[in-house]
């Protein structure tokens, strides 16, 4: 059994209810020990900027800045995808904690043992 677990997140604002179940389904992972990594792509990019993500609070679960924040606090990592960040053209000075801006390659050498992903 694989001691790592992958969140794929392609929602920001476009979608903030998939956006803020990524980051609890990722909470609870970090929590159960798990190496557990949120690989942002496509939209979700942008919650890797700071501030971006302060107004988006679904009802019922915490606001999504806490999640983020507690999921870095909890040891998870925040990937970027770098094609998407570019084509967004994102300020990479105002990466929000916890984030980094990884290809693709890096993706498939975190899943390459056999870890379990989910997308949202």
């Amino acid at each position: 059994m694989s001691k790592k677990f992958c969140v794929t997140l392609t929602y920001a604002k476009n979608d903030p209810d998939k956006a803020t179940v990524a980051f609890v389904v990722a909470n609870a992972a970090a929590a159960s020990e798990k190496e557990t990594m949120v690989f942002l792509s496509v939209e979700g990019v942008r919650l890797s900027q700071r501030g971006y993500a302060d107004d988006i609070a679904e009802e019922g679960f915490a606001p999504l800045k806490d999640l983020m924040a507690n999921f870095v606090k909890a040891g998870g990592k925040i990937w970027v995808c770098s094609p998407c960040f570019k084509r967004r053209k994102l300020d990479e000075g105002k990466l929000v904690d916890g984030a980094t801006i990884v290809g693709g390659a890096k993706l498939v050498e975190f899943l390459s043992d056999g870890s379990p992903s989910v997308s949202f």
